[in-house]
C-alpha cells in the first residue's frame, strides 16, 4: 500500500452497499484508505463489499443505520471514532430517487426524499465534524444531483432535495474553512451492467453516454485529495447540463 494517496485515512460512505456508494467505497479503499460502509437494509451487499475492500489491503467495516435519523447517526460516527480512532473523509451518498406528479405528490413522499437526500447529510457532517476538527482537518463529499441544477417537473420533490445539497455544500465550506473542505458531486444518468440503456440520454449529451459508477468515484478521489478547492460542485454528466 506504500504511496497510496489515502494511506492511513478513513472514509464513511453512507448508503454505500450498492450502486455508485458501492464504486465510490472500493476506489476510496483502491486509494488506501479505511473504509466504513454504511447501510440501511442491504446488509449482505454491505458484508461482500467489505470483503472486496479488505481483498485490496484496506480494513472495512460495515455499519447499520437510518442516516435520516439522528439517533442513528451518532451512532455511526461512535463506532467510526472506537474502531478506527479518527475520520478523514465523509462522503454523505445515500439517497432516494422515484417520479411522482405533483397533484399526485403526498406528504410522506415529500419527506422520505428530503429526510434521506437532504436533512441525512447535514446529521452526518454535524455529526462528523467534531471528530475531524479534533484531528484538525477533514474532507466532506455530498452526492448531490444534475437534477439540483435542472427542472423536472416529474421529479420536483429530487430536484428540490438535491439543489438544497448544492446549497449546503456551499454554506458547510464557509462554516468549516480551513479544516474542513467541503465539495459536492453532481452526476447525471448512471448506469450499471444489466440495466437497458437510456438512449434518449445517449443520444442528447455531448458525449454520447451514461455515466458509470468509476466516473463519480473519479470525482469524489480527486475531491478527497484536494487542498485548494471548496464550496464547489463538480457535475459528471457527460454534459447533460449543457444541453
Amino acid at each position: 500500500m506504500s504511496g497510496k494517496p489515502l494511506e492511513g485515512q478513513v472514509a464513511l460512505v453512507t448508503g454505500a452497499a450498492k450502486r455508485i456508494g458501492r464504486s465510490i467505497a472500493l476506489r476510496l479503499g483502491n486509494d488506501g484508505a479505511a473504509i466504513a460502509v454504511n447501510y440501511h437494509t442491504s446488509e449482505g451487499a454491505a458484508k461482500s463489499l467489505v470483503g472486496e475492500i479488505e481483498s485490496l489491503g484496506c480494513r472495512g467495516l460495515a455499519i447499520q443505520a437510518d442516516v435520516s435519523r439522528r439517533e442513528d447517526v451518532g451512532k455511526m460516527v461512535a463506532i467510526v471514532e472506537r474502531e478506527f480512532g479518527r475520520l478523514d473523509i465523509l462522503v454523505n451518498n445515500a439517497g432516494v430517487f422515484f417520479p411522482a406528479r405533483l397533484e399526485d405528490l403526498t406528504d410522506t413522499q415529500w419527506d422520505r426524499v428530503i429526510d434521506t437526500n437532504l436533512k441525512s447529510q447535514f446529521l452526518c457532517t454535524q455529526a462528523a465534524v467534531p471528530l475531524m476538527k479534533r484531528q484538525g482537518r477533514g474532507r466532506i463529499i455530498n452526492l448531490s444531483s444534475v437534477g439540483g441544477l435542472l427542472a423536472w417537473p416529474a421529479y420536483t420533490h429530487y430536484c428540490v432535495s438535491k439543489a438544497g445539497v448544492i446549497m449546503l455544500t456551499r454554506c458547510l465550506a464557509r462554516a468549516l474553512a480551513p479544516e474542513i473542505l467541503v465539495n459536492s458531486v453532481a452526476p447525471g444518468t448512471i448506469q450499471f451492467p444489466g440495466e437497458l440503456p437510456d438512449e434518449e440520454y445517449i443520444r442528447r449529451v455531448p458525449l454520447h453516454r451514461t455515466g458509470t459508477g468509476e466516473d463519480v468515484a473519479d470525482a469524489v478521489a480527486y475531491l478527497a485529495t484536494a487542498g485548494f478547492v471548496t464550496g464547489q460542485t463538480i457535475v459528471v454528466d457527460g454534459g447533460r447540463a449543457l444541453v
